[in-house]
């Protein structure tokens, strides 16, 4: 079983490992890649600004990345994995880490990597990811992410009131996916939203119906919430006969993570946790972990906390 944990300075010699090991097996490049040029010293001075991440299988490090502090950005370097240990989701729990690290660190808006054009592999590495383009300079592509939002939500009028502020972040055409387990609070969340967006009618489960249009009372967009359990595939999710354009409202759907992507390059998906586990907890007075993890474009400069 692997870990990843926080790093400094007093572990280049490990993460120089994982750089040399990674680095040694990509294609050679022109201009090359100075990673395998790294020693122990030069990677002991980019940990000391930021700290990095190490992944450990056991006591051997399998993976690692340096966090570097760039204004209201950590850039990420150096990222890699030991061809050895690939294949297992690694990088993936590496990235989803590092933004978690970031989500804690006051006054970080965005994550950034510099990738090339030449390994267009891991470029959609990086946009499955949910990073963009930001810029090019040939061959490089400079690719960023928001930084997700967590916040602690101990009740369902907090839950609402969640929901109420971060309406007020939404525009036409925006999607929202919801993730969470039966009774998380993901129609409680979406009343908060309507209530936000002024929209007309009660907000309830949409599960026997599919989906539910809620028109604006004022001038802004419509409310599309739509409950994707029961749909298989894209293609039943766009069949769906809405009184609406997609592009004028914001659409909510709940049991979306995989489905709903599709409706929009950019969205916010919302993930609903319970913050703990134990068995003699009141269900209804158990706190709940939201997640706000904004993708796309449209998200970059966009103050979550606000």
């Amino acid at each position: 079983m692997t870990a990843i944990v926080e790093v400094g300075p007093e572990r280049a010699a490990d993460v120089l490992a994982v750089v040399r090991a990674a680095f040694a097996a990509r294609p050679v490049l022109d201009p090359p890649a100075d990673a395998l040029s790294e020693t122990e010293e030069t990677i002991a001075a980019k940990l000391a600004p930021g700290g990095g991440l190490l992944v450990l299988d056991g006591d051997r490090p399998v993976g690692a990345v340096v966090l570097d502090p760039v204004g209201d950005a950590i850039v990420l370097r150096r990222f890699g994995v030991d061809p050895a240990a690939q294949g297992r989701g690694i990088a993936r729990e590496l990235v989803r880490a590092a933004l978690a690290v970031a989500a804690r660190r006051p006054g970080i808006r965005r994550v950034e990597i510099v990738a090339r054009e030449e390994l267009p592999r891991t470029t959609k590495f990086w946009r499955d990811m949910g990073f963009v383009e930001t810029g090019r300079h040939t061959p490089y592509i400079e690719m960023a992410r928001p930084v997700p939002l967590v916040v602690e939500v101990p009740s369902a009028e907090e839950m609402r009131a969640l929901g109420e502020r971060l309406a007020g972040l939404l525009r036409p055409g925006d999607v929202v996916v919801l993730s969470g387990e039966l009774g998380a609070g993901k129609t409680t969340f979406t009343q908060g939203l309507g209530a936000g967006l002024g929209v007309r009618g009660g907000i309830t489960s949409p599960t026997f119906v599919i989906a539910r249009v809620h028109p604006p009372l004022g001038d802004g967009p419509a409310l599309v919430h739509v409950d994707a359990y029961r749909l298989h595939g894209q293609a039943e999710l766009d069949d769906l006969d809405l009184d609406t354009d997609l592009d004028e409202a914001v659409t909510v759907v709940e049991w979306g993570t995989g489905l709903a992507e599709g409706l929009a390059d950019a969205r916010l998906e919302v993930r609903i946790v319970r913050a703990t586990a134990a068995t003699d907890v009141d269900p209804e007075a158990d706190p709940r972990l939201v997640e706000v993890d904004p993708v796309g474009l449209r998200w970059l400069g966009v103050d979550l906390t606000a």
